[in-house]
């Protein structure tokens, strides 16, 4: 499978005027925890590799990115966003939201801007891997471009 030099995600990270590295990866379409794949496959510790998931928080979409050795805390997140409830989305419904495929969402060029929640144990780390917008695509950066593109709630939202 070849790679694109440009994604959406990479598309909206230029429009930021964004500082990243694009990293790629041979994507395992077997793998149980995508994000736990892609760090053994780039060689680096899965707590920087963010993975980005689509949750409904009170039935509206929200976005989290939480360390791929970790889970998100829907009852973190609610209140993270001062919602009441949260569940994971559908993968089919998450796909047709962001316009990217499970194992490819990237919380960059999303189809739809919604709110979204960074763990905060991201700002423990001089750079963090979140995914470019397609399977085997990683964009390396600092957690402060996260923020500065994302405008995220940065909180506590995970679970290990």
């Amino acid at each position: 499978m070849s790679k694109p030099k440009t994604t959406p995600a990479t598309v909206a990270l230029d429009a930021h005027g964004a500082d990243y590295v694009l990293v790629t990866y041979e994507y395992d379409p077997n793998a149980e925890r995508v994000g736990l794949q892609a760090a053994e496959a780039m060689g680096v510790d899965p707590g920087i590799v963010f993975k980005t998931l689509m949750a409904k928080l009170d039935g509206a979409p929200v976005c989290a990115i939480v360390p791929s050795d970790a889970e998100v805390n829907m009852k973190k997140l609610a209140a993270a966003l001062g919602g009441k409830g949260a569940e994971m989305m559908k993968p089919a419904e998450a796909e047709r939201l962001t316009g990217f495929k499970v194992g490819g969402i990237s919380p960059f060029g999303q189809k739809r801007s919604v709110p979204t929640v960074l763990e905060e144990s991201a700002e423990l780390y001089d750079e963090i891997y979140i995914n470019g917008g397609q399977r085997g695509v990683q964009v390396r950066m600092t957690p402060q471009t996260v923020i500065n593109v994302l405008k995220p709630v940065v909180a506590d939202i995970s679970r290990t």
